[in-house]
């Protein structure tokens, strides 16, 4: 399952960062999300994914994409409580210069 999220929120990765800000704003603006996905993994496990785009901590400053995978059905937490959480996380943070804060990448442009 991390890999398949991985897979996704890899194609977030090469946006620059003026594309992400426009989404953070739009998708904002609309209460959407960047992707919703609903797929079977290999295995045969349905799972739905999302992905949200959001300012890190101020407005026009980093953006933190944010991909989460659940595998259905969800589970309510602790067997009764009905809270979900998903199963995969993992998420980027890009600064206004296109680099990838707390990771030794290359700028995206």
């Amino acid at each position: 399952m991390r890999k398949i999220l991985s897979e996704h929120l890899a194609k977030f990765r090469t946006w620059s960062y003026a594309q992400l800000a426009e989404r953070v704003e739009r998708d904002r603006k609309a209460h959407d999300c960047l992707e919703h996905i609903e797929g079977t993994a290999p295995d045969g496990t349905e799972y739905q994914m999302e992905f949200q785009a959001l300012w890190d901590d101020k407005p026009y400053g980093n953006v933190r994409v944010c991909g989460d995978l659940s595998a259905e059905p969800q589970r309510p937490l602790l067997g009764f409580i009905p809270v979900y959480t998903p199963d995969v996380t993992d998420s980027f943070i890009m600064s206004p210069n296109g680099r990838f804060v707390g990771e030794h990448e290359t700028p995206v442009a």
